[in-house]
């Protein structure tokens, strides 16, 4: 499974094209059909997703869509990008508890991760209708599995990666005998 495409909802279609144009996304579609339906996808660069908005598409209020995470390389060039292009852009942000940012910025450090590990440094952004995105630095994708001496991770996102593999593998084990 793959997910293909978000559906965000938008107050003013046209402003919302023009800001995801500004974001430097591709337009894939534009579409107007009968009773005033319209659909407008855009496509971040090097996405396999897709967002799309437009007008009697969607019943969720303009705004509601929280928590979108766009995945970069290199946080403080990504926010760089959008503030040349006139985003405002909060700045980076990270958990000192190293697992994943909280909701509530009491919880949270300011700057990026310090040793910049992956998955641990995080910025924010919002449409013009308050759909909130977040950046998300990977620069070492997880699989699963995390071998001894790997450093790319927050020691407790290793930890936490860890004991999920051994709860797998134990459950599969689990399943093995009783299949047997």
């Amino acid at each position: 499974m793959k997910i293909e495409v978000v559906v965000l909802p938008v107050s003013d279609v046209e402003r919302a094209k023009r800001f995801y144009a500004d974001l430097g996304w591709r337009l894939d579609i534009d579409y107007q059909g009968p009773s005033n339906y319209r659909v407008i996808q855009f496509t971040p660069p090097g996405s396999g997703c897709s967002v799309i908005f437009g007008s009697n598409l969607t019943i969720a209020a303009p705004g509601s869509v929280k928590g979108l995470h766009l995945i970069v390389s290199d946080i403080e060039a990504a926010c760089d990008d959008l503030r040349r292009r006139g985003i405002t852009v909060g700045e980076p942000f990270h958990d000192p508890g190293g697992i994943f940012h909280h909701a509530s910025v009491q919880d949270l450090a300011a700057g990026p991760n310090p040793q910049r590990k992956s998955y641990a440094s995080y910025a924010s952004f919002s449409d013009p209708d308050g759909n909130g995105w977040v950046f998300q630095e990977i620069t070492a994708r997880l699989t699963g599995h995390i071998e001894d001496g790997e450093e790319s991770f927050t020691p407790e996102l290793t930890d936490v990666v860890r004991r999920a593999e051994a709860a797998a593998r134990a459950s599969a084990g689990a399943g093995d005998r009783a299949a047997a």
